[in-house]
C-alpha cells in the first residue's frame, strides 16, 4: 500500500436536477468514501452515473443525453448535475447537463453544457483537466469476453486521467473518421477533401495511439507492483498502428497511416469506416502469475484483475497528479470474499481515494467503520445514515 497523498480529489456536494429518477437531490459529503446502501432499483447507480458526468464522455452507462432526462419532465427542461469538489489545486465548482431548451430546426438538440467555477467551458473535454473518474459496474464483468470496443473505452477513461488533451484528440479523430466514411459511402472521392480528413486522422490517430501506449506501459509497471490478494495484470495495446510505433518514430507512423487510408478508400467505401487506425486497437490483459489471457480466467479472477488494474491506476495517478481518481464501484464489494473485500477497503483508505460504492447490505461495509460516509437510498430519496 501507498501512503495517503498530500492532495485529494473528492466531491463534497452533489446536486441533481431532473436526473433519471430524481426530480431533485442533494448529498453533502467529505473526503471519505461514500457508501450508498439500499434495495435494488432504489436509485443508487443513478447517483454514481451523476458523478461520472463530472468527467468527459457519456457517463458510466454510455447513455445519450436525452435518455438521462427524468421521466415525466416537461419538454425542453433537460437535466443538470452540479458538484463542489476538493482538488489538489483548491475547491472547484462544476455544473453540467443537457441544455434541453436549445433547438435546431424545430428539433430539440442533444447538447451537453459545462460550467467550471461559474464560467462556460468550451466543451466537456475541459473537465479532464480537473477530474479523473474510473468506474467498475456489473456490466463490465464481460469486458474480457466481448468485443474490443469496450476495452478501448475502458482504456481511454484511464488515459483521460493522465492526459487531459486525449479526449479532444479522440473526438477529432472520430469526427474525421465519420466524415470520411460518409464521403466514401456517398461515392464522393474528392481528393482534396479526403486527403484533408485522412491527414487529420493520421496526426490525431497516432497521437491517440501513442497516449494509450504510454499510459499502458506505465500502468503495466504499476500493476507489477500490485499488493494484497488481487492478481497482477500484464497489459499491452495491440494493433497495426501500435506496431508502427514500435518500429519507428511517430512521424513515420503518421505517414504509414496516411498511406494506408489513401490505399484503402475503395475497400472502405464498401465496408464502411476504415480498415486501419486506433479505432481497431485492443487492450490485451493477461493474468501475470499464470501467463493466462484474462478471457480464459475464472469469473472471480476476471473481476479481481479489473480491480487490480483500477487500484494500480489510482496509485499511479496519486503519485503523478497528487490525488487518486474518484472511484465508482457499483455492487463490487458484495461479490468479493471477505479477504479481498477488506483488502479493497484498506487500499482505498491508504490511497486517500474517495470511492463511491453501492450495496444492498450495510453489513458488507462494516470494516470501514467511521472512515466512510453512509447514505440510505430508497425510492430516489437520499437519507444520511448517522
Amino acid at each position: 500500500m501507498t501512503g495517503t497523498p498530500t492532495g485529494s480529489l473528492a466531491v463534497t456536494r452533489l446536486t441533481l436536477t431532473r436526473f433519471r429518477g430524481y426530480e431533485a437531490a442533494r448529498l453533502e459529503t467529505d473526503r471519505r468514501p461514500v457508501l450508498l446502501i439500499g434495495p435494488n432499483g432504489a436509485g443508487k447507480t443513478n447517483l454514481l452515473e451523476a458523478v461520472s458526468f463530472l468527467a468527459p464522455g457519456r457517463g458510466l452507462r454510455g447513455a445519450r443525453l436525452s435518455e438521462v432526462d427524468r421521466l415525466g419532465s416537461p419538454p425542453g427542461t433537460g437535466w443538470a448535475v452540479a458538484a463542489t469538489l476538493e482538488t489538489p489545486m483548491g475547491p472547484l465548482d462544476i455544473g453540467t447537463g443537457r441544455e434541453g431548451s436549445s433547438r435546431d430546426g424545430g428539433a430539440e438538440r442533444d447538447r451537453r453544457v459545462v460550467r467550471i467555477d461559474g464560467h462556460p467551458a468550451k466543451g466537456q473535454t475541459a473537465l479532464a483537466e480537473h477530474v479523473a473518474v474510473v468506474w467498475l459496474t456489473p456490466q463490465m464483468d464481460r469486458l474480457f469476453l466481448e468485443g474490443s470496443s469496450g476495452r478501448r473505452r475502458f482504456l481511454d477513461r484511464l488515459v483521460f486521467g493522465f492526459d487531459s488533451a486525449h479526449a479532444g484528440r479522440l473526438n477529432r479523430y472520430e469526427h474525421a473518421l465519420r466524415e470520411r466514411a460518409r464521403l466514401l459511402r456517398d461515392g464522393r472521392f474528392d481528393e482534396g477533401w479526403l486527403s484533408g480528413l485522412e491527414d487529420q486522422m493520421a496526426t490525431t490517430g497516432i497521437a491517440v495511439a501513442a497516449a494509450r501506449r504510454d499510459v499502458v506501459q506505465r500502468l503495466r509497471a504499476a500493476c507489477a507492483r500490485s499488493v494484497g490478494p488481487f492478481p497482477a495484470a500484464d497489459l499491452a495495446v495491440l494493433g497495426t498502428v501500435e506496431g508502427w510505433l514500435d518500429l519507428g518514430p511517430a512521424l513515420a507512423a503518421e505517414d504509414a497511416l496516411r498511406q494506408s487510408l489513401r490505399e484503402s478508400r475503395r475497400q472502405d467505401s464498401d465496408s464502411g469506416g476504415a480498415a486501419v487506425g486506433p479505432h481497431k486497437s485492443d487492450l490485451s490483459v493477461h493474468h501475470a502469475a499464470k501467463s493466462m489471457p484474462a478471457g480464459l480466467c475464472s469469473t472471480g479472477e476476471q473481476k479481481a484483475l479489473l480491480i487490480s488494474m483500477v487500484l494500480a491506476n489510482a496509485r499511479l495517478l496519486a503519485a503523478e497528479r497528487g490525488a487518486a481518481p474518484l472511484l465508482l464501484l457499483d455492487e463490487v464489494a458484495a461479490h468479493l470474499d471477505g479477504h479481498r473485500r477488506e483488502a479493497l477497503f484498506e487500499e482505498i483508505l491508504a490511497l486517500g481515494a474517495q470511492a463511491w460504492m453501492t450495496g444492498t447490505d450495510e453489513g458488507v461495509f462494516t470494516p470501514f467503520g467511521q472512515d466512510a460516509r453512509r447514505f440510505h437510498i430508497e425510492d430516489a430519496t437520499v437519507t444520511p445514515i448517522p
